[in-house]
């Protein structure tokens, strides 16, 4: 048979069957094979039942989307082959639990292994994950690296069962090897917590808050690794005051939560807007309003981080697309923060905060490539002022115990030294004061590369998207000969870069995953017009066929 250039695998069963985790382990055979990954995982909102999915896809290029059919199916539950017979084609490999599911293809007798081994019900998915190894032609000597690599705990039980069920099958679908050199997998919260560590991270502070959460578990596991403070406070306000403590005292600190947790935080954005505290937010979003679909994808809440908080304030929005510009982006986020003092936000969604993407970490750019900002030294000049006026309305930091300096910041109207004012003339110039880092931030930010030009640079028709629409405007793009431009940095708005980006384009189509297009609503304020809109806002991510099949209907 010829060489596959991509494969796609389908893992199924009910919460409480490992899903995710056996979704993770056939991505790390693949990556091994020399494929690039993605992988995305769909549950419910439930502690114990319903459904769990994970798709993982493998190609010989980067990929950032999910197929509608696929090739391997591993079913742990007759669920999975119920709900998903529509992504089967005729050369589908079912794989099955044969104590519970009935069905063509091959069975594996899941209970018969484990009660043999004397192994635990939770290594079902490791018998499962053997099965596949063998029907998709992969060594033996390949699986049993990647589960020593993943499972530290077990791990020689988990391959006696595993290789019990390899033996068992024959190979359905060869899967060949690709020869090239196996790529890192992150998720996209793992790269945001390395990018922040990256920028200097000193202290995490989150309360759970799907799909924020894995960043949180993620920190507290390599906390003494990369000698950071993790904290989880008792709710959301608490989060973001202790973290606006640790920026006081010279601490570069970040939070995770969600919309619903946001907003619980606005107060205390807007404390840091007013004092000048330098805070990185990550908002992860999912689909709202309100509870929503907590643990389903969303571009609902770019609205809302670039407008939170009461008054008038700097800020910088970052929208990564995958997990190689998350891991970048919140190094610089971190860094920004800190050089002019302002709120910044890292804005991923479900599908990047927990999708698994191969990462190549040697095309990231490093502070060599002059992405890196350099850091303001602590003022020595006495008597110290908090909030001294400066033709950028940067003002030299401080912190306590700055040998006699009273670092004094204040969230109430104030002088240059911090104390309370309500004069007049001190209100507006602290005022000006603060709105000119704007205009510096902007100027800043345009030394970057802020707008991502992908498909065919020249095109006439452009797709507009951002965040994790990257990948499927990407793809999509390149099958139609279309122009995809996506900026990432998204206040202070790059509408000079956009521009460029756009030049020459007569008709500019805008991809979202929201209901208002909020991107198209932003950009048509600096006179950059949307002619249409593709949308959707069902929790689901766009796939490659169900995105090529809407921008044929608006370009046809």
């Amino acid at each position: 048979m010829p060489e596959e250039r991509e494969v796609s695998v389908l893992v199924g069963g009910r919460a409480g069957d490992g899903i995710n985790n056996a979704g993770a382990l056939v991505a790390r055979l693949l990556s091994r094979l020399g494929y690039r990954i993605y992988l995305y995982f769909d549950y419910p909102s439930l502690i114990r039942g319903g459904h769990n999915f994970a798709v993982v896809r493998a190609a010989s290029r980067d990929v950032g989307t999910c197929r509608e059919k696929v090739d391997f199916v591993l079913a742990l539950n007759q669920e999975t082959l119920t709900r998903h017979r529509g992504m089967f084609h005729e050369g589908t490999a079912v794989l099955f639990n044969a104590d519970v599911v009935k069905s063509e293809g091959q069975g594996i007798p899941v209970r018969q292994i484990l009660a043999a081994e004397q192994a635990p019900e939770i290594m079902g998915n490791s018998v499962m994950i053997g099965g596949f190894a063998k029907a998709a032609g992969i060594p033996w000597d390949l699986v049993e690296d990647v589960f020593r690599a993943v499972l530290p705990k077990g791990t020689d039980l988990n391959l006696k069962v595993a290789r019990r069920a390899y033996d068992q099958l024959a190979v359905a679908r060869a899967i060949p090897e690709r020869g090239d050199p196996p790529l890192p997998l992150l998720t996209g919260n793992e790269a945001i917590g390395l990018g922040l560590i990256r920028g200097g991270l000193d202290a995490y502070i989150s309360y759970p808050m799907t799909p924020s959460s894995s960043l949180l578990h993620f920190l507290a596991g390599e906390k003494e690794k990369f000698g950071i403070t993790v904290v989880h406070p008792e709710n959301e306000i608490a989060v973001v005051l202790m973290a606006l403590g640790f920026a006081y005292a010279g601490k570069r600190a970040a939070v995770g939560t969600s919309g619903g947790g946001f907003c619980l935080m606005t107060e205390g954005l807007s404390l840091a807007g007013m004092a000048e505290l330098p805070l990185v937010f990550v908002v992860s979003q999912r689909t709202g309003p309100s509870t929503g679909l907590p643990t389903y994808t969303g571009q609902s809440e770019l609205a809302f981080v670039l407008h939170a908080g009461q008054g008038e304030f700097p800020r910088l929005i970052v929208a990564p697309g995958d997990a190689g510009e998350a891991l970048a982006w919140s190094a610089i986020a971190q860094e920004i923060s800190w050089q002019f003092q302002v709120p910044v936000f890292v804005l991923p969604d479900k599908t990047l905060s927990e999708g698994t993407y191969s990462i190549d970490t040697a095309a990231l750019p490093s502070r060599e490539d002059g992405l890196a900002v350099p850091g303001r030294a602590a003022s020595a000049s006495l008597p110290y002022r908090r909030y001294a006026d400066t033709p950028d309305g940067v003002s030299p930091p401080a912190f306590p115990g700055t040998p006699g300096a009273v670092v004094k910041v204040n969230s109430y109207a104030h002088d240059e030294s911090g104390y309370t004012t309500e004069e007049g003339d001190m209100v507006s110039l602290m005022t000006e004061k603060r709105l000119r880092k704007q205009e510096a931030l902007a100027r800043a930010m345009n030394t970057f590369p802020q707008v991502n030009v992908l498909g065919k640079p020249d095109a006439p028709v452009a797709l507009l998207c951002w965040g994790s629409t990257k990948g499927v405007c990407a793809e999509v793009g390149e099958t139609l000969g279309l122009r995809v431009v996506q900026p990432v940095v998204l206040e202070p708005f790059p509408v000079t870069q956009l521009r460029v980006a756009l030049s020459g384009a007569t008709t500019l189509i805008c991809v979202e995953e929201n209901a208002t297009g909020q991107l198209a609503a932003i950009a048509s304020e600096y006179g950059i017009i949307v002619d249409k809109e593709i949308l959707r806002y069902d929790g689901r991510p766009f796939t490659y066929e169900s995105l090529l099949e809407k921008v044929r209907e608006v370009v046809s």
